[in-house]
């Protein structure tokens, strides 16, 4: 009983993420921030809460289907390898984070760190695919919208962690 439960949230933050996914894309921030496919990664909020109370093996099933559904959905191959990586990367750093926080890192620095493991997944995919080291270059920007981006994503988390505990779900 209390696996099926599992699943079903799992597969509910997937949807979660997906929706999210498709939101953020309705509104790109190239506009505000003129470094192109800079995104608020809202899809990590639902990461970081999966880690937060599932687990990393429930959060990597979540990861996984999330870049593969969200591909299929409205994507490409470069688009499922780049959004791989960076997830992935995003998560295993999330996840070791994590096991310090209170020690050295917060909810909010365990995020930024996520952004930041999210773009370098996301360079590494890249100089893999176009076989090109001349896309580091693009590092540092990521990086530096990694911190601010992470931390609206770490708030959100906060917010609906702390929410959650008001209303006494298991949080």
């Amino acid at each position: 009983m209390k696996r099926s439960k599992e699943l079903a949230v799992c597969g509910m933050l997937t949807a979660l993420a997906i929706i999210l996914s498709i939101v953020e894309r309705m509104f790109p921030l190239d506009a505000i921030i003129p470094i192109p496919g800079v995104k608020l990664g809202l899809a990590n909020v639902v990461t970081l809460f999966a880690l937060t109370r599932l687990g990393l093996r429930d959060s990597l099933a979540v990861v996984i289907v999330r870049v593969t559904l969200a591909s299929l959905l409205m994507g490409s191959v470069t688009a499922f390898l780049f959004s791989l990586f960076g997830g992935l990367l995003a998560l295993f750093v999330m996840w070791a984070l994590l096991h310090a926080e209170g020690k050295f890192c917060s909810l909010l620095g365990v995020s930024v760190a996520g952004a930041a493991a999210h773009n370098i997944g996301q360079i590494a995919a890249a100089v893999l695919w176009m076989k090109t080291t001349a896309v580091l270059a693009y590092l540092p920007y990521l990086l530096l919208m990694s911190v601010p981006l992470g931390l609206v994503t770490g708030l959100v988390c906060a917010v609906v962690l702390t929410h959650m505990k008001k209303i006494d779900l298991h949080a």
